[in-house]
């Protein structure tokens, strides 16, 4: 799990430590609850494609590319919030464990969103 020292990385190793995390994560999840499986599918498609939304924005060709692939980030992490939220609340997985990993997507969001905007303004100028 990400610590207080792992705040200060870059963005993308920030998010890759994130997905590395969160696959540990669903692995230690109930193998034989249904909805865990699939509700774990869900967070596995979406905390990866934070990272991998990140990667890409790095390879645009623009600055739209890049602001755009940043979105696609954000509503990764969206996501992942609510499947994150759904095992706390269903009882699927330790409360703690899901609001530290909650309150690390939370901070992603917050670069994330915040890095948009300042995009954004760019862009207008």
């Amino acid at each position: 799990m990400l610590n207080n020292n792992t705040s200060k990385l870059d963005l993308k190793k920030r998010a890759y430590i994130y997905a590395l995390d969160i696959i540990q994560f669903i692995d230690h999840l109930d193998k034989k609850d249904y909805g865990a499986q699939i509700i774990s599918k869900q967070l596995l498609r979406s905390a990866t494609s934070i990272g991998a939304n990140i990667i890409e924005a790095q390879a645009g060709s623009s600055k739209k590319d890049f602001t755009n692939f940043f979105s696609y980030a954000l509503k990764s992490a969206n996501e992942s919030k609510f499947w994150l939220g759904i095992l706390r609340d269903s009882g699927k997985t330790d409360k703690n464990r899901a609001n530290k990993f909650l309150q690390e997507t939370i901070e992603l969001s917050n670069i994330l969103g915040s890095s948009i905007l300042t995009l954004k303004g760019r862009q207008k100028s």
